[in-house]
């Protein structure tokens, strides 16, 4: 193939969303070159995935974000439902969590998509990475050896791994031939926008909700305040086969139709666009050298603040291998986890997504993504009697560590070994990648050993020190052994 211009890199990201952006922020952390293109001119401008789940926040707090997204956005207003211009009273949208010591964000956190890109994108900038706008992939081949990308400039880009992380309609996924199965959710179509009304017109407390009529003609309908900025989110439910309007135009008339609020109301429409909630989910996340990742792999309804947490946490779980490959010369099937533990794990949040958005189960616990655990993963081992408490697999919880927080040691692109108990001998492992910390007692572990992988999960759970070492042959992770 003759290619005008080739560039190398270790990892060629398709796509400069959460997802993108996670994966590249992850890489450059750890010193895998990797190169993010996105075929837009600049970051999406809409609010689309607002609604951050605990578990993403603990994925910014170890990648160096969290202070800038918790600053960014706010908690959830509370509903407020309206009918014929009258308020008729608060709505919980979300059930409410206690926080405990193990987990120290526990409500979703509000913040506009286009605002969390923002934050990611100048954490990529912060940490050496970078994004080239404007390059369409437009084909793609591997071989042994690599992954090349043709590039719509007719340049190419030649890189030993590729992820596509370019959304729902990805051109990767449908280069590599792989299906997507699916399902229309809710075949009525809904308009989305981002507003900003005039400041009488409607208050900033609460997430308003209109009442649909009774005869089914009006849909559901909302608008949210976007906190750290002046927006709104309006989110309107229309009947199947009705042609959708995303001009400024029809935006406003739109918010006239289903509100007490006059159209010029509305002093600006900064985005607006429509869909129909579907859940798909790809029929494998892996193809040779290249993987999907976020939408591309699996599409969400919005109910329920699921699609763009979920992810966040596959490029999480792809970063560490990918670098542990590229860096520490692990062996490549190391990669195929990524399918076996994010696949089942996305199916799960399709359903729950799916069952929120028809009203069969309530925006609670589950939506928080804290109690997603890889306990079937073949990196997961768990050598203790079978009991209660944190298994291998389990997400490692927070807690009192000396001074600090459990979270504090964990921070950083490393793996950590936790010894729990006066009788916990930790064995020696490779400095460089792997952290010991020791702890007379953590209440949410126990007493022993306990191996907590960069994404925040523990592989491995013991006693002794000698059965860590086989986990390390048997799971493919011989390069965290010391090599003293």
């Amino acid at each position: 193939m003759e290619l005008n211009d080739v560039k190398d890199t270790s990892v060629l990201i398709v796509g400069a969303g959460p997802t993108g952006l996670t994966l590249a922020c992850d890489l450059a952390r750890r010193g895998v070159p990797a190169l993010v293109v996105e075929r837009a001119p600049r970051l999406f401008p809409g609010s689309r995935g607002k609604g951050l789940q605990p578990r993403t926040l603990e994925v910014f707090d170890d990648l160096g974000v969290v202070d800038a997204v918790l600053k960014a956005g706010g908690p959830a207003p509370v509903g407020m439902v309206w009918s014929g211009g009258v308020r008729q009273g608060e709505h919980r949208m979300f059930d409410e969590l206690e926080a405990t010591e193990s987990t120290p964000y526990t409500d979703p956190w509000v913040v506009p998509q286009w605002r969390t890109q923002e934050v990611l994108y100048a954490r990529l900038l912060e940490l050496g990475g970078s994004v080239a706008f404007g390059a369409e992939v437009t084909g793609l081949h591997q071989d042994a050896d690599g992954v090349t990308a043709r590039l719509a400039d007719g340049s190419a880009v030649r890189a030993a791994y590729a992820v596509a992380a370019d959304g729902g309609r990805s051109t990767v996924r449908r280069a590599l031939g792989i299906g997507m199965e699916g399902e229309t959710v809710d075949p009525r179509p809904v308009l989305v926008a981002d507003i900003r009304v005039r400041e009488a017109a409607l208050d900033r407390d609460n997430w308003h909700i209109f009442r649909p009529s009774a005869d089914g003609s009006v849909g559901f309908t909302a608008i949210c305040p976007l906190p750290g900025t002046p927006d709104f989110q309006f989110t309107a439910q229309f009947l199947d086969g009705t042609p959708l309007d995303t001009s400024p135009g029809g935006v406003r008339e739109a918010v006239a139709a289903r509100t007490h609020l006059a159209a010029d109301d509305v002093t600006e429409v900064r985005w607006a666009s429509d869909f129909r909630p579907r859940a798909a989910l790809a029929d494998r996340f892996r193809a040779g050298r290249v993987f999907l990742a976020g939408d591309a792999a699996h599409v969400h309804s919005p109910a329920g603040g699921q699609g763009l947490n979920t992810s966040v946490q596959d490029a999480y779980n792809l970063g560490w291998k990918l670098g542990l490959v590229l860096r520490h010369g692990a062996p490549d099937a190391l990669l195929d986890t990524y399918e076996e533990e994010r696949l089942p794990t996305a199916a799960r949040m399709l359903d729950l997504s799916t069952r929120i958005h028809r009203g069969q189960a309530r925006r609670g616990a589950a939506t928080r993504q804290l109690g997603l655990e890889y306990r079937d993963s073949p990196l997961s081992v768990d050598t203790r009697p079978p009991g209660d408490g944190t298994r291998a697999g389990d997400r490692a919880p927070d807690g009192r560590l000396g001074a600090g927080r459990v979270f504090d040691a964990f921070r950083g692109p490393h793996f950590t070994l936790l010894a729990v108990g006066p009788r916990a001998e930790a064995p020696v492992l490779d400095a460089d990648l792997v952290r010991t910390r020791r702890a007379d007692h953590l209440d949410a572990y126990g007493d022993g050993l306990f191996l907590v992988r960069p994404d925040g999960y523990v592989g491995w759970a013991g006693q002794d020190g000698k059965d860590l070492q086989n986990y390390l042959t048997s799971t493919k992770l011989e390069v965290l052994r010391s090599r003293a």
